[in-house]
């Protein structure tokens, strides 16, 4: 039986995502956990998070989930990163003044500003928070069976910018472009959350589930 690892440290939407792993693939082994071992024992890892960077990062350290991310994503098995677990795993965030992240992956979490506006000029509201097209920057394993420029739901009010163009697996614009999903080895992370994305986030997480973590 195929299982996956979803880390605990209190600072993700664990409910909704484990209902939505084992409603695409019943039978699996949907562990939430902060214990190493029941980590190290799974065959892949999800790295979920909500909330504020500075308090993710402090429970992340507090309770040596650092370590734990770091193995997994050496291991070679399959790492997915969602939200707030794909900005952690920046080198830093201006939220909260400025946030040490875990650094496994060069690029800066940035504010999306005060007076955020459209091509148009028509003000646009912070958080980013609804519906909006991704598009594929590179084709993917977790990508197949969804089309380019699907809508997946947001709600955030920092975004990723990666320092390394081969490292984008999607990019979106709400005021600013940005980057929404990194591929990298046997690592994705999306910034969206696929688990509130109805049809195409469901089928990424299925992907995801059947993934080898191979390109």
């Amino acid at each position: 039986m195929s299982s996956i690892a979803v880390i605990d440290y209190g600072m993700g939407n664990l409910h909704s995502v484990a209902k939505a792993l084992e409603h695409v693939q019943p039978g699996v082994e949907v562990r939430v956990t902060a214990d190493p071992q029941q980590v190290r024992d799974a065959d892949r890892v999800l790295l979920p998070g909500v909330g504020a960077i500075r308090d993710c990062m402090a429970e992340i350290r507090r309770l040596g989930v650092d370590a734990e991310v770091a193995e997994a994503i050496r291991s070679g098995k399959p790492f997915l990163g969602i939200c707030v677990g794909f900005q952690a795993l920046m080198d830093s965030s201006e939220e909260n003044g400025g946030v040490d992240c875990l650094a496994e992956f060069p690029g800066q979490v940035k504010f999306f500003g005060e007076d955020l506006k459209d091509q148009q000029g028509q003000s646009l509201k912070v958080p980013h928070m609804g519906w909006n097209q991704v598009k594929q920057a590179c084709p993917h394993p977790l990508w197949d069976g969804i089309a380019d420029l699907s809508r997946f739901y947001f709600v955030h009010s920092y975004y990723v910018r990666l320092a390394q163009a081969g490292q984008v697996a999607a990019t979106c614009e709400y005021g600013v472009p940005f980057d929404v999903a990194l591929a990298h080895k046997n690592v994705f992370a999306v910034q969206f959350h696929p688990e509130k994305s109805q049809q195409a986030g469901l089928k990424l997480l299925q992907n995801f589930l059947n993934w080898d973590g191979q390109l």
